[in-house]
């Protein structure tokens, strides 16, 4: 399992742990320090299958889990290990409940935007209740979106995190088939311009505002998240 802690620029590196992890690991990070921008993480080593990033969260945190759609988000958090009482909001849970209370041939288009406003109107009620670690999906590929979050975070007194999903436009649009969900070509050519720039502007420095960053792959997404206090 990796296992890795959010730590301030100019402290050690994260360490790669193979062993089996006994116990939740104690961590600690400093609200409001420096972002560090750790290796990639989950990918698999040989032929094994791939591990578990384990990102560690001390205190009142948000974790934003973002990447071009398709990037493996969903594969991501579909087996995630947490604390009890952590939330996560996924935007596939807005929609699933949608879809439950309109006509069954409603098609997906005819409520995406509604899908998007509950989804957003959830991140914002949940950062700002009692909950301790909250976990948002979305794209998050405009700078503006990651502000807000980062925002969103300081206002409901918590720590910003980010775990950027880098992937290629063809890995992305592979997923998006694999789930049978395609984005439209315009939108997704702009999360892809967007998505590079990210990348970039992460593997730079660019980017500040946040207590840890992370990155990872769609063969990483593949192992999973575990969060740990």
């Amino acid at each position: 399992m990796t296992t890795a802690r959010a730590v301030p620029t100019g402290a050690a590196p994260p360490t790669r742990d193979t062993e089996p992890r006994p116990a939740v690991p104690d961590g600690t990070a400093a609200p409001g320090a420096s972002p560090h921008v750790g290796p990639d993480d989950g990918a698999p080593s040989g032929d094994g299958p791939a591990a578990p990033i384990v990102v560690v969260l001390p205190g009142r945190s948000l974790l934003l889990v973002a990447g071009i759609p398709g990037a493996g988000k969903s594969t991501l958090l579909a087996g995630l290990d947490a604390p009890a009482g952590t939330r996560v909001l996924d935007s596939g849970a807005a929609r699933a409940v949608l879809a439950r209370l309109l006509p069954d041939a409603t098609p997906y288009p005819a409520y995406r935007w509604l899908t998007h406003l509950t989804h957003r109107a959830s991140v914002v009620t949940v950062a700002l209740g009692p909950a301790d670690t909250v976990v948002v999906h979305l794209p998050a590929t405009s700078p503006r979106m990651r502000a807000a979050v980062r925002a969103l975070a300081v206002l409901g007194r918590r720590a910003p995190h980010l775990l950027w999903l880098d992937t290629t436009p063809d890995q992305a649009l592979e997923g998006q088939h694999a789930r049978g969900r395609v984005v439209r070509a315009r939108p997704f050519a702009a999360h892809a311009a967007r998505a590079r720039a990210t990348a970039e502007a992460l593997a730079t420095g660019g980017e500040t505002g946040w207590t840890s960053v992370r990155r990872t792959d769609r063969s990483g997404a593949r192992g999973g998240l575990a969060l740990a206090k």
